[in-house]
This record gives C-alpha cells, sequence and structure tokens, in this order.
C-alpha cells in the first residue's frame, strides 16, 4: 500500500494565501491536512473552505510516524513553520525506510508554495529591530538615542573598510551586517519622534529616488556612455537638489582629518579656485610608499613634540575651509 505525504514550504515574509498554483492543488486534493496552531496559513485556507488539523508537535519522531500513519492511508500535507522543520525532515527519512521494509511506501514531496524574493530577509530585520527596541525587548536597546549610537556608526564603518583592506569577502558580509544594523536601529528610534517621524521605508523610498533621478540614462533618456559622464551628470544633477552657496557645503566636517583635507582640496580644485597651498620638497621618486613614509615621519615627530597629529590637520583644514568658502562667496559676488 502506498500514500503521498506533502511537505508544503512557505515564506512568512510573503502575505499568507498567496500562494503556487501547484500549492493550492495539493491543499486541494489532499485527504488531511497538518499544521501547528499558530501557522500564518491557517487563516487563507479557512477563508478557502479547507480544513486543517493542528497539532503540537511534540518530538521530531513522533510527527514522523503521525504524518505517515495518517500518509498511508491517504494524501496528507503538512505546513511546514518558519524555521523550516529540518528536525522532522530528518526523522521522516529512516521512518520510512522502515516502513519500506515491511511494504508500507509513502512517496515524500516537497511543495514550494511561494518564495522569498531578493532583500526579503530585510524584513526580518526590521521586525527583529522593532521586537528589540519595543516594550518588553532589550533594555539596553530601549534606551539607545542617535547620539549615543553615533561611535558604533563610526567604528562598524571602519571595520568594513579593515575587512576590504584585508580582502576577506566573509568578515566584509559581517561587517555590512553591522552597518546595517546601525541603519535599522537608528531608523527605529526615528519612529519614536513626536516632531518628526520617519522609518526605514522613508530611508529606503528616498534612496530609491535619488538612484533613480540620478542615473538617467538607466530609468530615463538621459545620455551617459562612459563612468566619467556618469559623475559628470551625477554631480550636476546633485549642483540642481542642493543649490550650495560654497564649495564646501555638504563637506562632512567631522571627517577624519586626512580625508577631509582630500575631500576639501578636491572640492576647491573642481571648483576653479586658485587658493595658496604651501607644500614642501618632495623627492623626485614620491609614490604611493614614499608617501604614506613621509606622512608617517611627520605624525612620529609631532608625537615626539607633544602634538597629535590629527588635531593639527582637522584644525588647519577647518581653516583652509574657511578660507574656500570666502574665495567661493567672492567669485559669486564677482
Amino acid at each position: 500500500m502506498s500514500g503521498r505525504l506533502s511537505l508544503l514550504v512557505t515564506t512568512h515574509r510573503v502575505a499568507p494565501g498567496l500562494l503556487t498554483r501547484s500549492a493550492w492543488q495539493v491543499l486541494d486534493d489532499a485527504t488531511t491536512r497538518f499544521s501547528r496552531p499558530e501557522h500564518p496559513l491557517l487563516p487563507a485556507l479557512a477563508d478557502a473552505g479547507l480544513s486543517v488539523t493542528t497539532e503540537n508537535p511534540g518530538p521530531p519522531a513522533a510527527l514522523a510516524r503521525m504524518l505517515l500513519d495518517a500518509a498511508e492511508r491517504g494524501s496528507v500535507v503538512w505546513l511546514v513553520g518558519d524555521d523550516g522543520d529540518h528536525a522532522l525532515t530528518e526523522a521522516l527519512a529512516p521512518a520510512m525506510a522502515s516502513r519500506a521494509e515491511g511494504g508500507a511506501e509513502v512517496e515524500l514531496e516537497v511543495v514550494h508554495g511561494s518564495y522569498d524574493l531578493p532583500g526579503a530577509r530585510l524584513l526580518d530585520v526590521v521586525a527583529v529591530m522593532d521586537q528589540l527596541r519595543s516594550p518588553g525587548g532589550c533594555p539596553w536597546d530601549a534606551e539607545q538615542t542617535h547620539a549615543s549610537l553615533a561611535t558604533y556608526l563610526v567604528e562598524e564603518t571602519f571595520e568594513a573598510l579593515a575587512a576590504i583592506d584585508d580582502q576577506d569577502p566573509d568578515a566584509l558580509r559581517e561587517e555590512l551586517g553591522d552597518v546595517l544594523l546601525q541603519v535599522a536601529f537608528h531608523s527605529r528610534i526615528a519612529e519614536e519622534s513626536e516632531e518628526r517621524a520617519w522609518s526605514i521605508d522613508d530611508v529606503a523610498s528616498g534612496l530609491v529616488d535619488k538612484l533613480v533621478r540620478r542615473h538617467p540614462h538607466v530609468f530615463a533618456d538621459g545620455d551617459a556612455a562612459t563612468a566619467s559622464d556618469v559623475e559628470k551628470n551625477w554631480e550636476q544633477l546633485k549642483a540642481q537638489e542642493r543649490p550650495r552657496s560654497s564649495v564646501v557645503d555638504g563637506v562632512p566636517l567631522a571627517l577624519p582629518a586626512l580625508a577631509l583635507s582630500e575631500k576639501l582640496l578636491s572640492r576647491s580644485i573642481k571648483a576653479g579656485l586658485d587658493l595658496e597651498v604651501d607644500e614642501p620638497e618632495l623627492p623626485e621618486d614620491l609614490d604611493e610608499a614614499v608617501l604614506g613614509a613621509l606622512l608617517f615621519g611627520v605624525v612620529s615627530a609631532g608625537r615626539r613634540r607633544g602634538l597629535d597629529s590629527e588635531t593639527a590637520l582637522r584644525r588647519f583644514a577647518h581653516g583652509f575651509a574657511e578660507q574656500a568658502r570666502r574665495a567661493g562667496l567672492a567669485a559669486t559676488d564677482g
């Protein structure tokens, strides 16, 4: 005698009831349907007029025996839980082999009723963050503010950069997860604002709008044949969206001093500002390695004299920013 046991796999990230045609066919043809009492698909099946016997599974081996017993008498469907019911599938193999020796064969099939779309796990990030932040969640998470989390945002970003430097893709994946956590965390905190609340959906919506708007060569009738064209168009569109009163507007002055200096110089050069910068005499064979050694030497010399190179360069960069701002305003007035 033979029967059939169908394991119906669905994802909780898709609305219950949005199932494949084959899944509805298997459910409709089944003699008996089983699931845990809390399965999210139950209301949809009830609306469709399909009865489901709910079970508190207990040990996987016992659940496997119960399902196979029922399958010997007809066609059975088990609604697989969100965790995939891996322990059940492991228990089914030896149980089916034992029954086959006695002549009671059961056909086992896995039916996929719904699938995760790319990015679906991001919904889990939002759900977990919401639980951590809500009453009854984590007391530490509940106490955090944008300000208290600021240092972690910086640290996680630099750890991701370190993984890139190390060419370690597994570490980069993990560190980017930590960066994503900061995005989700700040967004969840912002939802609670009584004045100007926004959510991670607003963050994502703004990002999508910006990407579409600044890639007219992809999403509209814009023209950009090279990466250089794309970068030029990007800057033009950005300037239209955010008109600046000076070339240094929008430069985050909290950047590390060296990165800040690079950014300020880049902006000034692109704007055509002729600002004098005292440059020391450098060796003819200057390359990245030589430049690195020179910079490190400057840091070492400053340290011996009790000076902090980061602070010194930052203060000078801030002065340069002010000089660039005045020069830009003067050029505009002229």
